[in-house]
C-alpha cells in the first residue's frame, strides 16, 4: 500500500511540476515571439503564463515547506511538519479531546451501540463457532503451559493443608463412629472379621504350639500338641458362639466399647490434643507435597489428552456452553437488553473517564516519532492532494493574471 502511495505522489508531483515547466515555456516562447513577430493575442498568453508560472511557484513553495526546507535552504517558518512535531502532537490531541470525546458526541453513539446482536449474528454462522471453541481452548492451554509447576504444586500442598486443618475431625470422628452404631455396621465388621480370625487360628495352629514350647518347654514336652490342639479347638468354640449368638457379651462390650468412645471424643479435652498433633505434625504443606506432585502429574495428563482430542470431554463441554450462550440470548430480551446497557454504560464512563489519557497518548505517540519520519508520513498520506494545489495554483495564477492584463487593456 505505502509503495502505491508512493508512486501515486511521484505521478501528481511530476504533473505539478510539468505544469510549471510548461508555463516558463510558454512564456519564453511569447516574450520571443512579441520581439520578432508580435501578434495582439501573445500579450494574452504571455500574461496567463506568466501569472500562471508564478503561481505555480508559490504554490510549490507553500506546499514544500510544509514538509522541508525548499532546495535545502533554511528559510524561516519552514519544515514546519519537523519542526512543530511535539506542538502538532499536542494540539492534535487537544483537538481530539475537545470535539470528538466529550458527552454530547459519545452518547448517541454508544447508545446505538447493539453489542449483543452483531455477537449473535457473528455467532450464528457454524464456522464462528468453531472459531471461538478453538480460541476458548487456546486460551485455556496457554494459561496452563504458563503455570510453574513448582508454585502450582506448592499452592496445592498449602492449600490442601489448610483444608484439612480446617476440618473438625473430632466430631467427624464422633459422628461417624455414631452412624456406625446406629447402622450396626460395626457388628457386620465383626461378622466379616470372625470367620476370617476362626480360619486364620486352623491354618496356624503350630505357631500355638510354638509359643507354648517357648514358654512352658516342659508342658509342652509332655502334651503340647494335646494342649494347643485344645487352646485352638475353644478359641474357635468362643469365636463360633460369638458367631451364632445375636446378643453375646463380646457384642455389647464392643457396642458398648465404642459408643463410650464416641462420648470420649467429643466430650473430653486430651482428643482435642492428639488432633491438633495430628493437624500440625501430620498435615503439613511439606507432608502434602508428594501427593500434590502426583495429582499435578495426573492433572496435566488428563488435560493435556483433552487439548489434542477434537473429540474429548473439554472440547465438547466448552461447544456446548457457547450453543447454549447463543440460544439463551437469542431467547431472553430481557437479557440482551440488560447486556447491552451495561457495555453502553461501561464504555461510555471508561471513555470519559480516559479522555485525558487518550490526549496524552496522542501527543506522546507524535513526540516518540522522529521528525523526518512523521514529515514523510504525512506526506505521503495528503501529499497527492497538495500536488493539486500547485497544479489548481498555476491555473489560478494564470486566469488571475490574464484577467488583469485584460482590465489593464480596457481601463487604463
Amino acid at each position: 500500500m505505502s509503495d502505491f502511495k508512493k508512486k501515486q505522489l511521484k505521478k501528481h508531483k511530476r504533473i505539478a511540476t510539468g505544469l510549471f515547466f510548461l508555463m516558463a515555456l510558454i512564456y519564453a516562447l511569447m516574450v520571443y515571439f512579441q520581439k520578432h513577430t508580435p501578434q495582439n493575442w501573445m500579450g494574452y498568453v504571455e500574461a496567463f503564463s506568466e501569472a500562471g508560472m508564478v503561481g505555480a511557484l508559490a504554490d510549490w513553495f507553500a506546499v514544500t515547506a510544509l514538509f522541508r526546507h525548499p532546495l535545502g535552504l533554511k528559510i524561516p517558518h519552514t519544515n514546519l511538519i519537523e519542526r512543530k512535531k511535539n506542538d502538532l502532537g499536542k494540539n492534535l490531541g487537544m483537538f481530539v479531546n475537545e470535539n470528538f470525546i466529550n458527552p454530547k458526541n459519545i452518547r448517541p453513539y454508544i447508545e446505538r451501540l447493539d453489542i449483543v446482536k452483531l455477537f449473535l449474528d457473528w455467532l450464528s454462522k457454524k464456522k464462528n463457532r468453531a472459531l471461538l471453541e478453538v480460541e476458548i481452548t487456546n486460551l485455556f492451554k496457554k494459561i496452563f503451559y504458563d503455570l510453574e509447576e513448582e508454585k502450582v504444586e506448592d499452592f496445592f500442598s498449602t492449600k490442601g493443608a489448610e483444608l484439612l486443618q480446617n476440618i473438625n475431625y473430632k466430631k467427624i470422628t464422633s459422628s461417624g463412629i455414631n452412624y456406625l452404631l446406629s447402622k450396626e455396621e460395626h457388628l457386620n465388621l465383626l461378622d466379616n472379621f470372625l470367620p476370617q480370625i476362626k480360619k486364620y487360628i486352623q491354618e496356624n495352629e503350630n505357631i500355638i504350639l510354638q509359643k507354648i514350647s517357648d514358654n512352658r518347654p516342659f508342658i509342652a514336652f509332655l502334651a503340647g500338641k494335646k494342649i494347643s490342639r485344645e487352646i485352638t479347638d475353644g478359641i474357635i468354640s468362643f469365636i463360633e458362639e460369638i458367631e451364632n449368638d445375636e446378643n453375646h457379651f463380646v457384642r455389647e462390650k464392643l457396642t458398648q466399647a465404642l459408643f463410650n468412645l464416641s462420648s470420649d471424643i467429643e466430650n473430653t479435652s486430651k482428643w482435642d490434643v492428639k488432633f491438633h498433633k495430628l493437624k500440625t505434625e501430620i498435615i503439613t504443606p511439606e507432608n502434602l507435597n508428594p501427593y500434590s506432585q502426583d495429582l499435578w502429574k495426573k492433572l496435566k495428563e488428563i488435560l493435556e489428552k483433552q487439548f489434542e482430542n477434537p473429540e474429548s470431554d473439554l472440547k465438547f463441554y466448552i461447544r456446548k456452553n457457547i450453543d447454549k450462550l447463543a440460544e439463551n440470548l437469542q431467547k431472553d430480551q430481557e437479557l440482551q437488553y440488560r447486556l447491552n446497557h451495561w457495555i453502553q454504560h461501561f464504555a461510555y464512563r471508561m471513555i470519559l473517564k480516559n479522555r485525558q489519557e487518550i490526549e496524552i497518548l496522542i501527543s506522546n505517540t507524535v513526540e516518540s516519532w522522529e521528525g523526518k519520519e512523521l514529515s514523510e508520513k504525512l506526506e505521503l498520506e495528503v501529499g497527492k492532494d497538495l500536488q493539486f494545489i500547485r497544479i489548481n495554483g498555476t491555473l489560478v495564477g494564470g486566469l488571475m493574471g490574464l484577467l488583469i492584463y485584460v482590465l489593464t487593456l480596457l481601463f487604463i
